[in-house]
């Protein structure tokens, strides 16, 4: 064990030796995106688990059946985005209006960090890149002081070059692919929450009652 945890330290320090100066940078984002892809793929393991969405179901048939205190007293036993926004549905005027406003409460619990996740996906092959651009600077610099071209010489400046787009292409693939997963399971989210406000709302019913406001009629005069 103490072995392996030894090598493992050692290509660490040989992998910082030779990455060049991109190596930092780019072994920071990949931290960063590491453990926000966790949290993002524990919050949709939680919310989109077998239990939540057969719980969502049973909840929208009973707003069908217009039960609304069975489905608030299903809704006060967890706290789910769907439970948050049952809510917030029948705790206000169940218009459209109401509606997109619940929903607009709870997007930033489901956007949360995509757009962090999506900026590293971008950025990391950027640097990676960009480690590229200044190895082959060194290495010309070197070819450029030298009267001899010695292969060995070059080595260091080349070796730089790669292994800063390795990593950075690495990054993104490990962080794109539960980054891809997390937009679908929002996308699933979004349309049990579209099922939830259908069940709710009645868009006929809602017609009805904004036409016979009074504030919405039109008296023309006589």
């Amino acid at each position: 064990m103490i072995v392996i945890a030894t090598g493992i330290i050692q290509s660490f320090n040989d992998l910082l030796d030779k990455g060049g100066p991109m190596i930092i940078p780019l072994l920071v984002l990949s931290v960063i995106g590491l453990t926000l892809s966790f949290e993002r793929l524990w919050f949709w393991l939680r919310t989109n688990n077998v239990s939540v969405t057969t719980r969502v179901g049973r909840m929208a048939e009973l707003l069908r059946r217009r039960d609304v205190h069975a489905a608030k007293a299903l809704a006060d036993r967890h706290h789910t985005v769907y439970d948050r926004i049952v809510h917030a549905l029948l705790a206000e005027e169940t218009n459209e209006a109401a509606a997109v406003a619940a929903i607009e409460q709870q997007r930033p619990r489901m956007d949360r960090f995509m757009a962090s996740l999506s900026t590293i996906i971008t950025a990391a092959p950027m640097l990676g890149i960009l480690g590229t651009v200044l190895g082959l600077i060194g290495a010309f610099e070197t070819l450029a002081k030298q009267g001899e071209i010695n292969p060995r010489d070059l080595s260091p400046d080349i070796g730089e070059a790669l292994i800063s787009t390795a990593v950075g292409l690495v990054i993104t693939v490990v962080i794109l692919f539960p980054y891809n997963a997390c937009r679908a399971q929002m996308e699933r989210a979004l349309g049990r929450i579209e099922t939830l406000t259908a069940a709710v709302v009645d868009p006929e019913e809602d017609s009805t009652q904004h036409d016979s406001n009074p504030k919405s009629e039109i008296r023309n005069p006589k």
